[in-house]
């Protein structure tokens, strides 16, 4: 799975992807047009470059069954082979991170790494999952002592990235820190009458 994932990060940046998802079939020359023959071609020539990038780079023990195969044919086949652990890795990915919540007093920096990082491996797993669907429950996972953060966000109608949610968190968190810290100057005032020394003499008349 993680080879297909790269090889078509790899294709895409090639603009040669396509081939994975058209089937090449052979055409008769006599009787087709100039346009198809060229399409035909392209897709041929491209196919074969995409097919020894395939050959070249798959696992030894996967590459003997597919290397007679067209890069369509490999695509479609290892797409059969591998769906249903595609979506075991799905269903687990998607657990994990409806299963994040932050609890009071934790940072909160590596709690949105984490969603972050379930939301890209769904991203790579090619599920229909857009930013702001994981900004609400990036929100949604977080506790209480948010609410006010959440509802500031919500009433100014923000539209963010998860990048941009993660540095108004920390900053929020900064901010929440330091209006619940001790104040230093009131601590001795606290302290005058529980102390255990003696009480002064009242003075004498």
């Amino acid at each position: 799975m993680d080879w297909m994932r790269n090889l078509k990060m790899t294709l895409r940046y090639k603009e040669k992807k396509y081939v994975l998802e058209k089937p090449l079939f052979e055409i008769d020359h006599s009787t087709t047009t100039p346009e198809k023959i060229s399409s035909y071609n392209k897709l041929s020539d491209d196919s074969m470059k995409v097919d020894c990038i395939m050959v070249a780079t798959i696992a030894p023990d996967l590459a003997k069954f597919n290397e007679d195969y067209w890069p369509y044919e490999t695509s479609f086949d290892h797409a059969g082979k591998f769906h249903k652990k595609a979506r075991q890795e799905r269903y687990e990915v998607l657990k994990s991170l409806m299963a994040c919540k932050l609890k009071e007093g934790e940072s909160d920096c590596a709690h949105v790494q984490k969603m972050k990082k379930y939301v890209e491996q769904l991203w790579c797993l090619h599920v229909s999952f857009d930013e702001e669907l994981a900004i609400d429950m990036v929100l949604n996972s977080l506790p209480p002592s948010y609410d006010q953060f959440v509802l500031t966000y919500y009433l100014n109608n923000t539209k963010t990235t998860l990048t941009r949610l993660h540095n108004l968190l920390q900053t929020a968190e900064s901010r929440m820190k330091k209006n619940h810290a001790p104040n230093a100057t009131n601590a001795p005032i606290l302290a005058i009458g529980f102390g255990k020394g003696k009480k002064r003499k009242a003075p004498s008349q």
